[in-house]
């Protein structure tokens, strides 16, 4: 049973809410319906989101294998604020004008930390 791993998905799926109100926000705004309609707001809107949408999903599949496979809450709990966080510093620095780039870059460095040490941790865990 998952009892970590549900915590760290719904707060990543209220910031892909947040993200996603962003991007109809922008669209409302500069009136564009499909596509980014040349504005460089709309692109940026439109790249946070996916970017979250790239990346969340997957690091969320792997932290609730490794909780499946009996990890300690420990471990759990280190790679879902790890997950969260990057993922909240990525947005929050990609999404300034101009952009907050030693954000952006401890965003991902967090994402990727949680995506390996997860990898990782499954692969121990299984064998």
């Amino acid at each position: 049973m998952l009892a970590i791993t549900p915590i760290y998905a719904a707060l990543i799926a209220l910031l892909f809410v947040a993200l996603s109100a962003n991007v109809i926000s922008q669209r409302r705004s500069g009136r564009i319906s499909v596509g980014d309609g040349g504005s460089k707001d709309m692109i940026k809107a439109m790249r946070t989101h996916s970017n979250c949408a790239e990346y969340a999903p997957f690091a969320l599949l792997l932290i609730a294998m490794v909780e499946l496979q009996g990890a300690g809450a420990l471990l759990l709990n280190l790679l879902g604020l790890s997950l969260l966080g990057g993922r909240v510093l990525h947005a929050y620095g990609f999404g300034r004008t101009p952009q907050v780039i030693i954000l952006r870059q401890i965003g991902m460095l967090l994402t990727f930390a949680a995506i390996l040490v997860a990898a990782f941790a499954n692969l121990v865990l299984a064998l």
